[in-house]
């Protein structure tokens, strides 16, 4: 998801092997573009890219094994719909894998309404547990946080949006921005028509 040139389908490419399938999804004609043009080159024929929205995404249901997305996410408005769309399209016992940023704590307004913060994944991040919700409320299990990392936002980049006193009191508190990938699954269905107890 958010497969922009293709460069994390190939690498999936090359965990599935020639006999995989990965389909890459973006929601700008152009990036769809350039990933198809990066594909032909490399002469990549089980790689397809879908123009389409992450909140309903242009695949059916139960078909994925593995959904991989890398700061993605926390850009799309409505979260609990995205991950909806990931429990939808993915096989029972398939998981996904998500790189992303979050909060522990409140940014300053002056830099979650600042561009330069949007497009590096930081102003529109919301709170770790806020977001493991979402996740666990969408119906996945075995929820593990593969990884944990802080993200330090440099002061000459701060210092665009904050006074002298404001960075301050910014790096005098504990770091609230962190990079984290997720792990879950959607588990295995107890019912089907096998087990008698449909």
């Amino acid at each position: 998801m958010g497969s922009g040139a293709g460069n994390d389908c190939f690498v999936a490419r090359h965990e599935t092997g020639e006999t995989g399938k990965v389909i890459g999804i973006d929601f700008t004609e152009a990036m769809i573009h350039k990933a198809r043009i990066n594909a032909e080159k490399l002469g990549f024929n089980n790689v397809e890219f879908r123009l389409g929205d992450i909140e309903k995404l242009p695949i059916t249901a139960n078909v994925a094994d593995v959904v991989v997305s890398n700061c993605v996410m926390n850009l799309v408005p409505d979260k609990a719909k995205a991950f909806g769309e990931v429990f939808r399209i993915l096989k029972s016992g398939g998981h996904f894998s998500i790189s992303d940023i979050v909060l522990t704590g409140d940014l300053p307004e002056k830099i979650k309404n600042a561009a330069e913060m949007y497009a590096g994944c930081v102003a529109s991040a919301i709170k770790k547990d806020v977001y493991l919700r979402i996740i666990k409320d969408a119906g996945f299990t075995n929820i593990l946080l593969q990884k944990v990392k802080p993200i330090i936002v440099p002061n000459d980049i701060l210092k665009h949006y904050l006074s002298d006193e404001e960075m301050l009191d910014y790096n005098s508190k504990p770091n609230i921005i962190f990079s984290i990938t997720v792990y879950a699954e959607k588990g295995e269905s107890c019912c089907t028509p096998k087990s008698g107890c449909c």
